[in-house]
């Protein structure tokens, strides 16, 4: 089964715009996000653009600051701060990569920990770590939401597997990657659904018996078709986080999909995969921010 990721976002994105349509009456606004990109990144120009269309599509306000790759680091901190400052605005993402001059870890830690809907602010990562918060497989009434936001696309890889059927409870999950970004936090979240993980990265030895071992495999390294299907068991379940071109300069993920999907229950493609369920938990981050905002 090649489980698609676009589909599920489509639907749940349509299930977010009858949310959405329905929060003026009751808070006088919708949610509104705001995405500032530093230079001009190709691939990041593309990620930004898909943002806006995504909260477009859903009735969400969206802004895109967009600044030069000679902005200084006090300048871009100053913008941060006046967006935490302003009442209208419920997310604040920056996109990453930022030019080098720029300290990532310092943008990071600025945005407003409320306001950080990527989940990448300490105090988010940290409680991340704290609690034992499971994903509700289609959550559009927004009543079990944590109180802290999670990582996009953990987040999206879980309803995906969710959406797909998957048992968690219990499997073996090996994910490939241990960045702050996907591999920890989906690690986090697999054993909050009481899986089993194995984290495996560079130093990893035996690297394709454990693979072979895993009923999961959750793919997030960043080598074009790394997975290959003599790493992977018959029936077991792939999640493709990665985006890379290959050879000839197609899109392509961390797994051989020609290979390893005969062998598979569930896998998912790319693109058409996680991407899009990337953004679309995005887009759901932005509206829980607002919600715990018009809460307080």
């Amino acid at each position: 089964m090649i489980i698609s990721g676009k589909e599920l976002a489509n639907k749940l994105k349509s299930q977010m715009a009858e949310f959405v349509a329905t929060l003026p009456e009751k808070y006088g606004r919708v949610p509104h996000l705001v995405v500032i990109l530093v230079g001009d990144d190709p691939a990041s120009q593309t990620y930004v653009k898909n943002k806006g269309l995504a909260a477009e599509r859903i009735g969400m306000k969206s802004s895109t600051i967009r600044l030069a790759a000679s902005t200084t680091e006090e300048e871009l901190l100053a913008l941060i701060a006046s967006l935490n400052e302003d009442d209208t605005v419920d997310g604040i993402l920056v996109q990453l990569p930022v030019p080098k001059h720029i300290s990532e870890q310092k943008v990071l830690d600025a945005i407003d920990k409320s306001k950080d809907v990527d989940g990448f602010h300490p105090m988010n990562m940290a409680e991340l770590w704290r609690h034992k918060y499971a994903l509700v497989s289609d959550n559009d009434s927004y009543d079990e939401m944590s109180a802290f936001t999670l990582p996009c696309t953990p987040k999206g890889c879980i309803k995906m597997l969710k959406a797909a059927g998957v048992e968690l409870q219990g499997k073996h999950a090996v994910v490939l990657g241990r960045s702050n970004i996907v591999g920890l936090p989906m690690s986090k979240l697999l054993l909050n659904e009481n899986a089993t993980v194995t984290i495996c990265h560079s130093g990893t030895r035996n690297l394709a018996a454990i693979t072979r071992s895993a009923d999961i495999i959750i793919a997030a390294i960043g080598k074009p078709k790394f997975l290959t299907s003599d790493m992977v068991s018959p029936g077991a379940v792939v999640i493709d986080v990665g985006i890379n071109r290959d050879e000839e300069g197609k899109l392509c993920g961390d797994v051989d999909f020609a290979s390893v999907e005969p062998l598979c229950s569930v896998i998912s493609p790319v693109p058409g995969g996680v991407g899009p369920m990337t953004i679309t938990c995005l887009m759901e981050n932005t509206i829980e921010a607002f919600l715990r905002r018009m809460a307080h």
